[in-house]
């Protein structure tokens, strides 16, 4: 009731038994069942028009099985956080090429391909850090699936000299008139008015 009268751009992260971090199977109750819950109340408390009036992020979504995510989906989730999902994706990469590579990994000079060889492809923090970020890209790929978002928005390649954000127009502003506007907003609607 608070937010709605200064705009529709709030998201609210509902509880759903989520938590932050990843658990041994059945060790969490995950209910986003709970979250159509949340809608329901919320489009009745504020008369809203919308079935999913608000915007709601799901934290903890690491390690959800995936009825769980499409149901959240299903109840208005717009934002899912994996962060535990892809530090553990950005880290396998990581692990990986060294577990593959570890003999070349020991020392600056020396390898199976003889004492003298240089290893410096290998350690090299450009060759191994690249390897963990294609291993988060692949995970980002696989949540994007999981939430219905992939090829939402195809790659475009903007032309020279524009901003590549899609249907983005640049508009005037006076940062001071707005946040002016913004807080006259909030009084009176602390007020009652």
């Amino acid at each position: 009731e608070a937010l709605a009268p200064i705009g529709y751009m709030f998201s609210i992260a509902g509880a759903c038994g989520n938590v932050q971090g990843v658990y041994k199977p059945g060790n969490v109750s995950l209910q986003p069942a709970r979250l159509q819950t949340h809608q329901e109340f919320t489009k009745e408390k504020i008369s809203a028009s919308e079935d999913k009036p608000i915007f709601l992020v799901m934290h903890g979504g690491s390690g959800s099985t995936d009825e769980e995510i499409a149901t959240a989906v299903k109840a208005g989730v717009v934002k899912m956080n994996v962060d535990t999902d892809t530090q553990w994706a950005y880290w396998d990469g990581t692990r990986k090429f060294v577990a593959e590579n570890s003999d070349y990994l020991q020392g600056q000079i020396g390898n199976p391909k003889g004492p003298d060889a240089p290893n410096k492809k290998y350690y090299d923090p450009r060759v191994w850090i690249r390897k963990a970020e294609e291993s988060m890209g692949e995970r980002c790929g696989v949540s994007m699936d999981k939430l219905g978002s992939k090829g939402t928005f195809p790659p475009k390649k903007p032309e020279s000299g524009t901003t590549p954000i899609y249907n983005f127009k640049p508009i005037a502003h006076n940062p001071l008139k707005d946040a002016v506007e913004g807080v006259s907003k909030m009084v009176a609607s602390a007020m009652g008015k």
